[in-house]
């Protein structure tokens, strides 16, 4: 499952063909990689979920419940490219979309020859799955990172996020603790940084601006990703925890399990194919998918990878 802005599953039956490249692109000269300026941050209790009228319901934002957690760190921003291309220099790590062969992209971003000759998911037409895409290819075969070293790295899958956290000594975090993480502090808002979108006319985040998909104003300065710090951080430190791109989290995927579930430091249900991502991304507009609301919640395939999916890293404390 998936919403129509985060991407599509990654379907068997797509017509690629599931083959690595043949020859791996991994970019000579990265630019040094971040460390990731980790956040710790005490835990305790908070008011975590919402309720809003415009509230996606069928995604499990409700109800408002008191949950607890842990002290833990959590990274400022995202993985960017440069230290996700340390990682794969270190390791010689093969991510799943280049295992696989493809990943998706967004259309409007292609030449229109890749465009045409890439298939599109029926229902959300403005996908197209490109053979040759994976993180150090963007948007395909001849595409980089020259001027992104600084953005968050893409085309990652949830297990291909697990690896790099395996190497960095560290982990993905919770559902709850990204939420406590990513309201700063504030209690009940829509925002991290409040109830207005753009507070005095001013951008916090970004996110599509424009009739989508076929017109981006890009009004907040960026038609695609931005720097993992592009915003001010919110009151914990934390950068682009609205838009810019989905972030996976460990927890499997439920809409109902937390109704009922642990309220102490939850890690989400035992079962479950799918996994939780949050934040929203680029593409995110409030006509049709406002998952950039801090409750807002979606889910996917673990194995699945587009143009606007990363993650950050979160750490275990010892308590003092």
């Amino acid at each position: 499952m998936s919403s129509s802005c985060c991407g599509p599953a990654r379907s068997r039956g797509s017509g690629h063909q599931t083959l690595p490249l043949a020859t791996p692109v991994v970019p000579a000269t990265p630019a040094p990689p971040s460390d990731g300026r980790p956040v710790t941050l005490p835990g305790g209790a908070f008011l975590m979920g919402g309720d809003a009228p415009d509230a996606n319901r069928g995604d499990g934002e409700g109800p408002v419940r008191e949950v607890t957690v842990r002290p833990f760190a959590i990274d400022a921003h995202c993985v960017t490219n440069a230290r996700f291309a340390a990682f794969v220099d270190a390791t010689g790590y093969r991510t799943e979309a280049e295992r696989f062969g493809w990943s998706y992209v967004f259309a409007s971003f292609l030449p229109g020859e890749l465009r045409r000759v890439s298939p599109r998911p029926e229902s959300t037409p403005w996908w197209c799955g490109v053979s040759g895409a994976y993180w150090a290819e963007p948007e395909g075969p001849g595409s980089g990172l020259a001027d992104r070293w600084d953005h968050p790295v893409v085309h990652v899958t949830w297990h291909d996020a697990q690896e790099f956290c395996r190497w960095d000594g560290s982990r993905l975090p919770t559902e709850a603790e990204w939420e406590y993480a990513a309201r700063g502090g504030l209690e009940r808002r829509r925002y991290p940084w409040g109830d207005e979108l753009t507070p005095g006319g001013e951008h916090r985040c970004n996110i599509w601006q424009g009739r989508f998909p076929t017109r981006n104003t890009a009004e907040d300065g960026y038609p695609g990703t931005a720097p993992v710090d592009a915003f001010p951080p919110n009151g914990f430190g934390l950068h682009n925890v609205a838009g810019n791109v989905w972030e996976w989290v460990a927890d499997r995927w439920s809409v109902d399990f937390h109704r009922t579930g642990p309220r102490d430091n939850p890690a989400g249900p035992p079962e479950g194919q799918n996994r939780v991502m949050r934040g929203g991304s680029y593409l995110c507009h409030d006509s049709y998918c406002n998952r950039y609301r801090v409750a807002a919640r979606t889910g996917n395939s673990p194995d699945s990878s587009g143009g606007n999916t990363g993650f950050r890293c979160a750490r275990d404390v010892t308590p003092r």
